[in-house]
This record gives structure tokens, C-alpha cells and sequence, in this order.
């Protein structure tokens, strides 16, 4: 995905932009503005590395006076609004960071989250003073505009894709908590999965934590459950008991598996990488009483080093009646992936219901 987002940063886009920042900037050297981004290292840039280019010579073209290059962006900003644009809140990050900019930075970030998004940009600003940050981002969390809350679930995300790490959160997300209980039960959609989202990165490195506050939350609002639901979706994933049991799946204590059939097969069985197959199975829900059932499809795909790793796929997640029979396909390509390189040796397949495993098969994968 970033691969071909990074193509949204062509010249004709580069030149449009400068025509924008020359009607609040007469001065702006458009010509060599472009040459210095677009030089004979741009074609080999990825996408972050790419805003930075931009965002880096904005600092040299646009006045070298901070207030006054911040002012320039904030006369333009109604005309460079969207994720290209992201090289504002990042301009902030490069050039904002000196104690004596801090407020300045604080509120740029506050104006631009509203135009792009500044989550990426404030966590240089964390990293640097995390408590003073934090209570700025408390304050946000009550403002009017759902961008600006939205800035401060998603701008402290412990695991944010495309975001530096935030070690001190994955140790400990006290700070990030207090945030989310204020944003539980926002009334915007867009605060909402960013909340669910933080949850869920918190619950890979403290479940506990995140099981203990879904216990507090659940049952008062229902947006407040979707948030719970999805923030735990890792921890569904995984199986973790508590977790399963706290959204209604079917649990058996001696771990007796809740079918008393189930096969698995894959056609064809042996494949070329890049060709795809198709998984079938069937299987029959033990007991009389309506039961929630999670079931997905699991592969131990081969890695470089000949070891294997699991990636699991959602087939279905419903309330069924027991004693029922079940059955599906599902097709699955093996074609190569930017997330994933495929690798020849036998990959095993299995049926998961409710994170059991109860059938397994086998398919050979071959080179071409």
C-alpha cells in the first residue's frame, strides 16, 4: 500500500503545490524547490521518507523564521487538505521540536490533525516529554472538533502502522487509558475506531489491563461495546479465555472440542506459488443448545528459514443452533503479497473453531 501511496507525491502534484504556497508566498521558488525534492535519490524513496523530503525543504524555501513559515502554512492549509498533505503536521515535527516552540508546535499540530492528520507528528513530541505532551492531549480529547479528539487516541497508539514505537506506553498505558475513558462513548464514529484501535494495540503487550477495563466498560453503551469488541479482536484471535468468554463464544473448560465432527480438505492439493485453491469443510456443533461459534481457517505458512507461522482467517462468527452441520469453501490465494512472501514446503492447514483445532490438512507448495 505505502508503496504505491508514495506515487501521490508526483510533479505535477509538487508543482500544484507550490502554486498554492506562492499565492500566500510570492518569494517561493518553485523550480528549485522541486529539483531539491525530486533529486537522483527521490525515485528510490518510500512513502514516509518522501513527505520528509518535502517537509524538510519547506524549511528551506519558506521563511527560516518558524512563526513566520507556520504562518504561511496556516494561510494555504483550507487548500491542502487530505493525506498528501501530511508534510504539514511533519514540517512541525522537523522544525518545531525547541523548547521555545512548543506551545507554537502544539497548536499547529491542533490546526493541521484538522486538514490531515498530525498522529504521526506528535509522537516525536511524546518521545521527548511524555507527560507534558499527554496532558495536552487530555485537554484535546474534549474539544469540539472530532479530528482533534480523534489526535489524541490515535496520536498515542502504542503500536501505531507507519508510526514511531512508543516504548514507554507498551510498558505502560496507564497515561493512554485515562485518555480513552474520556473518549468511550464519543459520539463520532472516527473517535470510536480510533479508541477500539488503541485497545487493541495495548492488549498485545498488557491483556490483562485491557480485559480488566472492557470488564468496566461493557454493558452501558452500545458504542462503547463496539469499542470493547473490536479493541479486543487480538485477543479473540488468540483464543484468550477470558476474552471468549466475555463475548458470548461457546467455552468448554476440560477443552472438549464443541463439534463432535469436522473434516478439512484443499483442492488441489499441491499448487504452484501465485495459483490459488480452494478450502472446504464441514463440521457438526455438539449439543442441543444454541451455541456462539467463531470459525476460521488457519495456515502455517513456510517461512525463508524453513520454520512456519500461523496466520488465521475468519470464515464465520455467528450464534448457531447445537447440534447443527455446518459447511463452506473458501477460495485462498497463494500470489505474493507486499505483507507476505510465499515459500515452497508443506504448509498444514487447520480448522479452528472457537480457537480449537479440530481437522488439519496438508498442501504442497511449489516454486514455478
Amino acid at each position: 500500500m505505502a508503496e504505491l501511496l508514495k506515487n501521490i507525491y508526483s510533479k505535477d502534484f509538487l508543482l500544484n503545490f507550490s502554486r498554492i504556497v506562492r499565492s500566500a508566498y510570492k518569494a517561493f521558488d518553485t523550480t528549485a524547490f522541486i529539483a531539491a525534492v525530486m533529486d537522483e535519490t527521490w525515485d528510490a524513496l518510500p512513502l514516509k521518507a518522501r513527505t520528509r523530503r518535502i517537509s524538510e525543504n519547506l524549511g528551506i524555501f519558506l521563511p527560516s523564521n518558524y512563526e513566520s513559515a507556520l504562518d504561511i502554512l496556516y494561510a494555504i492549509a483550507d487548500s491542502c487538505v487530505g493525506f498528501p498533505y501530511l508534510f504539514f503536521p511533519d514540517f512541525v515535527a522537523v522544525y518545531g521540536r525547541a523548547e521555545k516552540h512548543w506551545e507554537l508546535s502544539m497548536n499547529a499540530l491542533e490546526i493541521f490533525t484538522q486538514k490531515s492528520s498530525s498522529e504521526f507528528a506528535i509522537r516525536t513530541f511524546i518521545l521527548s516529554d511524555p507527560e507534558r505532551v499527554m496532558r495536552r492531549m487530555t485537554a484535546w480529547a474534549e474539544h469540539s472538533n472530532e479530528h482533534v479528539r480523534r489526535l489524541s487516541s490515535e496520536g498515542c497508539r502504542p503500536r501505531l502502522p507507519w508510526g514511531e514505537g512508543l516504548p514507554i506506553f507498551k510498558e505502560n498505558p496507564a497515561p493512554v487509558l485515562s485518555i480513552l475513558e474520556l473518549l468511550k462513548a464519543d459520539p463520532s464514529l472516527y473517535v470510536r475506531k480510533s479508541v477500539a484501535n488503541n485497545l487493541n494495540d495495548i492488549a498485545k503487550d498488557n491483556s490483562a489491563l485491557v480485559l480488566e477495563t472492557a470488564h468496566r466498560w461493557i454493558g452501558v453503551n452500545p458504542d462503547t461495546d463496539w469499542i470493547i469488541r473490536h479493541g479486543c479482536r487480538t485477543l479473540i484471535r488468540k483464543s484468550n479465555p477470558e476474552a471468549m468468554e466475555l463475548f458470548g463464544y461457546a467455552t468448554s473448560e476440560d477443552r472438549t472440542p464443541l463439534t463432535t465432527f469436522a473434516s478439512l480438505s484443499v483442492q488441489p492439493s499441491t499448487l504452484i506459488i501465485g495459483d490459488s485453491c480452494e478450502i472446504q469443510y464441514s463440521l457438526d456443533i455438539r449439543g442441543d443448545e444454541p451455541v456462539h461459534v467463531r470459525i476460521e481457517y488457519g495456515i502455517n505458512f513456510v517461512k525463508a528459514n524453513g520454520k512456519t507461522s500461523r496466520k488465521s482467517f475468519l470464515l464465520s462468527d455467528k450464534t448457531v443452533a447445537g447440534g447443527v452441520h455446518l459447511i463452506g469453501t473458501r477460495k485462498h490465494s497463494f500470489s505474493e503479497m507486499t505483507t507476505r512472501r510465499h515459500y515452497p514446503g508443506n504448509h498444514r492447514i487447520v480448522l479452528l473453531v472457537n480457537g480449537q483445532e479440530v481437522a488439519e490438512t496438508i498442501l504442497t507448495l511449489k516454486s514455478q
